[in-house]
């Protein structure tokens, strides 16, 4: 038994490390990856997010926030020197946020001949749970995962910190579990963790003159006072020459090119709260799509990495070059537009593109109950036309009240599903084109199966059998037809950068996964470690004799990392002046 381990034992309050994976000795449920085309979950997401909208200033807690401790955090690291991790969009499935984590929280990793020590700084970089915040789910979904991974602090030398930024889907009750979670205790903790802010956004003194600003947007929405009140105050530490990394929720750089007011506030705080000091700002990092990217000019890089633990996104949208603040934004002082060009992205687009043909065979083996939901709407489809048909003449059976419900539910969702009040001006048509066209497809392949219903004898049997035939029979087969029709419509919609989010999301790919290792060294230099991996582990075994802070959980077989692409090195300040 190791120093630590005795140490340990005699600890009364320190839990056992667990034999197995029952939730009984973890203390937390290990959950599936969440089917983002389940029925109910469509409703209540969709629910969710209307409320957001119409009652997110109502809900905001950040002018609340201004009674609370307003400490700007330093992170000196060791010998000048500072090792730290950026990790995003994190709190799905058990096994991808898990392999992210056990990651995370292994002392050195050693790629392709370089080791690289595990990060003195955690950042979280928003969407730490998914599919709503609440307490259950953070503690299933985040918080049990990563206290397994890194049960306690270190044996030697401080216990690394975490600062999480929130993203959208932590915002659905407002920041009441967030806050609750990372921000509300003085002796805050997640395993070996330690959580230090008092906010839910955070400025940090790094060494060699470097510095973290996280901002928390709401939505996109806006900057509120005291949020700004606040930086402005931490900003009174920055010196002209030094170097700031900018943490935001979304990457709203690469979104601009769609929305054009999407870079606001991200500008409006660079030109107001950081260009006043005279440093610069050299890095961009955020999370909210599901992949990496790094788009890049000589005097910036801007960073994409949410592959913590969610869903992939594929890559094969992304825009060769952005012009940053966009031309066409109507803020009438924003910062000169420059161009920015795309230097990396994991998966390749060629990847991607094999992705998305797996939407065929994913969607019905991710989402049961949306193949069930599509099936019970064919079926009451197929009923009402075959009583329709067997009426009157052809007016009559066309307009029957049954039929033209059913016809107007399928043509109203396939056409919401498609998103039209949300695309830009620019983009609108081609939404409201396909919407109907998917439509269509759903309507005339209802057709197609009332013509082979009515054709079989079963329609003929006495009653209830029809009916229970329909049910058992019908239902399932046309259930997985209609959602193969789905697949065909989003691989197709996807080509003109229509629901891309939704081909990837109903197929929820675990594997491509990634995060940042940064390391800022004595001269200033930042070297930025794109990390990918390319098959999480979904075999796990107890670890019970390990040390108090090794995983409890270890991978069945070793998972492989390597670089996305070659490091990224960025002068500092000292390095620059030399």
């Amino acid at each position: 038994m190791t120093d630590h381990q005795r140490a340990t034992a005699a600890q009364p309050d320190v839990p056992r490390r667990p034999t197995s994976l029952d939730p009984q000795q973890l203390g937390f449920k290990p959950q599936p990856p969440i089917g983002w085309l389940a029925p109910l979950l469509l409703l209540s997401t969709g629910l969710r997010t209307l409320l957001a909208i119409l009652f997110g200033a109502y809900l905001d807690k950040r002018e609340l926030q201004n009674a609370l401790d307003a400490a700007v955090f330093a992170q000196p690291g060791t010998d000048g020197e500072l090792w730290f991790d950026y990790v995003a969009d994190l709190g799905d499935g058990f096994h991808a946020t898990y392999s992210v984590a056990y990651l995370l929280a292994q002392p050195s990793l050693q790629i392709e001949g370089r080791p690289l020590p595990r990060g003195q700084v955690l950042l979280m970089g928003g969407d730490q749970v998914y599919p709503l915040a609440n307490g259950d789910s953070y503690e299933n979904r985040t918080k049990g995962p990563y206290r397994a991974a890194l049960p306690e602090a270190p044996g030697h030398g401080p216990p690394p910190a975490l600062f999480a930024l929130p993203g959208n889907h932590d915002w659905y009750d407002g920041l009441t579990a967030f806050l609750r979670l990372f921000a509300r205790r003085k002796d805050g903790h997640i395993g070996g963790w330690r959580t230090l802010q008092r906010r839910s956004y955070f400025a940090v003194r790094l060494p060699a003159h470097w510095w973290l600003f996280a901002i928390d947007e709401q939505f996109g929405a806006y900057l509120d006072d005291p949020q700004l009140v606040y930086f402005e105050k931490a900003a009174g530490g920055v010196q002209p020459g030094d170097r700031i990394i900018l943490m935001t929720p979304s990457p709203t750089w690469v979104k601009s090119a769609q929305k054009p007011d999407a870079y606001d506030a991200v500008d409006y705080f660079i030109r107001t709260i950081l260009a006043p000091t005279g440093a610069e700002v050299r890095v961009l990092l955020s999370g909210d799509l599901h992949h990496y990217a790094r788009y890049t000019r000589p005097d910036r890089e801007m960073f994409t990495c949410g592959g913590g633990g969610a869903y992939l996104l594929g890559t094969q949208q992304l825009p060769e070059r952005l012009t940053v603040p966009p031309e066409e934004t109507l803020t009438r002082s924003a910062s000169p537009s420059v161009d920015y060009d795309l230097a990396s992205r994991y998966p390749s687009p060629a990847q991607s593109r094999r992705f998305s043909w797996g939407v065929f065979h994913r969607i019905p083996r991710r989402n049961p109950g949306f193949v069930t939901m599509l099936g019970i709407v064919h079926t009451l489809t197929m009923l009402a036309l075959a009583g329709a048909w067997s009426r009157g003449g052809d007016i009559q059976r066309l307009f029957s009240i049954p039929l033209v419900f059913m016809l107007v539910v399928i043509m109203l969702a396939a056409v919401l599903f498609a998103q039209p009040p949300g695309a830009s001006a620019e983009r609108r048509p081609r939404h409201w084109i396909l919407g109907p066209l998917h439509g269509f497809a759903q309507i005339g392949l209802a057709w197609a199966g009332t013509w082979v219903w009515l054709v079989l004898p079963i329609r003929d049997w006495p009653w209830p059998w029809p009916l229970v035939g329909a049910a058992l029979a019908y239902g399932p087969v046309i259930g997985l037809v209609a959602t193969q029709v789905v697949g065909a419509y989003l691989l197709l919609a996807s080509a003109f950068d229509v629901n891309v989010n939704e081909l990837f999301a109903g197929q929820g790919i675990e594997d491509a996964k990634s995060f940042l290792r940064l390391h800022i060294a004595r001269d200033g230099t930042l070297t930025v470690y794109p990390i990918g991996v390319d098959r999480i582990s979904r075999d796990w075994v107890p670890d019970p004799a390990g040390d108090p802070d090794a995983p409890w959980l270890r991978p069945r077989q070793p998972l492989r990392t390597h670089f996305i692409e070659p490091p990224i090195v960025i002068a500092g300040p000292a390095t620059a002046q030399a």
